[in-house]
């Protein structure tokens, strides 16, 4: 009766293993790769493969690293945000005012990406871009000591992002103006439209005959009926 039950226990145990195996089996495999692809994503994001050393603990990215990411993927839909080019770190000096015209011009901002990128990169990394912001910051900020001056840099780049300004903004051209006056026009265009400028639509493109029997430029038409209509 003993050797029964632990058959019977046995028995049950690969039972419940077999099931949970088929039950994960299931699945479809796109879902598999899926979730393998997330948590290979996740772990990238933190910095970290997966199972190595502080895996655990996600990288929290700070005000500085936001907005180089936010201006490094501006245009790009293949940016991974990582490295930004001279375009748009370009951009970023001048939305964010670290060009002054003054003591920071755009070609400074030139010189200092090339500067700060390695030779047969197009490309700066985030470490690049604090150093090619401390060399602005020394330029910007002569008076104050160098740590000093790259914090006012950073504060002026943290929290923000890429400006996106008169893209449907329509400019008023007096050529353009001139054309579409329609009190201006003559012949047969003058005949399509209103004293107010609005279009007749069919009459003003085809001729309709008047068939109400009055000679034509006649302006009493339907005096006559309205006498009669008056009553005595």
């Amino acid at each position: 009766m003993a050797d029964q039950k632990d058959n019977a226990h046995d028995f049950k145990v690969q039972t419940a293993k077999h099931s949970n195996m088929s039950t994960a089996s299931m699945r479809p495999p796109s879902e598999q790769s899926r979730d393998r692809a997330s948590k290979r994503l996740s772990s990238e994001s933190n910095g970290n493969n997966e199972g190595g050393v502080g895996a655990s603990t996600p990288v929290e990215l700070t005000a500085l690293e936001e907005s180089f990411r936010r201006f490094a993927i501006h245009g790009d839909t293949r940016a991974t945000g990582k490295e930004m080019h001279g375009k748009n770190w370009s951009k970023l000096c001048k939305d964010c005012n670290v060009i002054d015209g003054k003591s920071i011009t755009l070609t400074d901002v030139d010189i200092v990406f090339t500067k700060v990128k390695k030779k047969s990169c197009r490309n700066i990394t985030f470490d690049e871009f604090k150093a090619a912001l401390g060399e602005l910051a020394k330029k910007k900020y002569k008076e104050k000591p160098a740590e000093e001056a790259e914090a006012e840099v950073f504060k002026l780049i943290e929290g923000k992002a890429p400006v996106i300004s008169g893209v449907t903004r329509a400019v008023a051209s007096p050529t353009v103006s001139r054309l579409t006056d329609t009190s201006k026009f003559t012949g047969s265009h003058k005949e399509r439209f209103d004293n107010s400028g609005r279009g007749k639509g069919k009459a003003g493109r085809v001729d309709v005959v008047d068939t109400s029997g009055y000679v034509s430029g006649y302006k009493h038409a339907g005096s006559y009926e309205k006498k009669l209509a008056k009553p005595m």
